[in-house]
């Protein structure tokens, strides 16, 4: 009778995806195992993993100088649970998931799914402090838009795009799209563009929602744009010093809205108070500023003192118009 032996204990954990990607190669060399083992897998597992592959488990033999071929009739499968199922059944009731699958694999997924009952129905969610003008995601123009950026981000292909800017005047240039972003308080896409102007990069974001047209210029540009060096031209000089106390869950709320965030955050053990540093892309001010003054009482923001100058200048403001309807 044959024993059998169960080496993973999870279908879907680090460990057996790792192992499940190097067995998928019909020959390995010996150094490509290490290689995929430390890009996959975790710090340590060099350690003992490819050992394991080649005398332990019995899974790859050797077939040549420091090379290895599986031992196993098929390649890899993987699996697809029922609560896998049911969780992309749900997925595809959101539009904004749709937005990153061509039409074809929607209706294939569709069609797959026909008989499955979705995880959850997208009713159930109450979301608070959203704007209510968020993007048109079901709309053809926006859907094309959208998808149009998406493959120029891949293909690092230039977009010769016409859009509206935030004072309603029509625009057009020549864009390589490098990032979308979604604003959850917005519910809206945006994109980050090295915009083509006078013989020379600069950064820009558009909103996909202000997209008239994207076309492709059938150029792929290489601009020397390095991600990094692009992003913390955007960042504040300055992060913004944030206090925030405990009371109403304050702390847990606070982390949660300000998730996305780069930060650094320090505990006072005695009290619970946190201490907390937010960086942000400097377009994005007025809107972190709002953020931070619909927490109320709960946070008092420290420095810069610029920035301490918007808030009250903001609350001042908000006062005196509710003063003026009062009256």
């Amino acid at each position: 009778m044959k024993r059998k032996i169960n080496i993973f204990s999870e279908l879907y954990g680090v460990y057996y995806r790792t192992v499940a990607k190097i067995l998928d190669k019909s020959e390995i060399a010996e150094s490509d195992i290490y290689s995929a083992v430390s890009e996959e897998a975790f710090a340590d597992s060099a350690l003992f993993i490819p050992q394991k592959l080649t005398s332990d488990w019995g899974l790859l033999k050797p077939c040549g100088e420091k090379k290895y071929e599986s031992a196993l009739k098929h390649k890899p499968v993987s699996v697809v649970t029922e609560l896998q199922r049911r969780w992309l059944k749900a997925q595809l009731a959101d539009p904004k998931f749709r937005l990153f699958l061509d039409e074809q694999v929607c209706e294939k997924l569709e069609e797959k799914l026909e008989n499955v009952k979705p995880l959850y129905n997208s009713t159930i969610f109450r979301s608070a402090d959203v704007f209510a003008d968020g993007d048109p995601f079901t709309d053809e123009s926006y859907i094309k838009n959208f998808r149009a950026v998406l493959n120029a981000i891949s293909s690092k292909e230039v977009l010769d795009i016409e859009f509206m800017s935030g004072r309603n005047e029509r625009k057009r240039g020549h864009f390589l799209p490098l990032k979308l972003e979604y604003s959850r308080k917005n519910d809206k896409f945006r994109v980050y563009c090295a915009a083509y102007r006078e013989r020379h990069w600069s950064n820009g974001l558009i909103n996909v929602g202000r997209i008239i047209s994207a076309v492709s210029t059938s150029h792929k540009a290489d601009c020397g744009m390095d991600m990094e060096e692009y992003f913390s031209e955007r960042r504040c000089s300055e992060p913004v010093t944030v206090k925030v106390t405990t009371e109403r869950n304050g702390v847990e709320r606070f982390m949660m809205e300000f998730a996305a965030y780069e930060k650094y955050t320090e505990r006072d053990l005695e009290t619970g108070v946190c201490t907390v540093k937010l960086w942000y892309d400097k377009s994005d001010e007025t809107e972190l500023l709002i953020r931070l003054l619909s927490f109320g009482p709960i946070i008092e923001i420290k420095s810069p003192q610029s920035f301490r100058r918007l808030a009250a200048e903001r609350v001042r403001r908000q006062h005196e118009l509710l003063n003026e309807k009062q009256e």
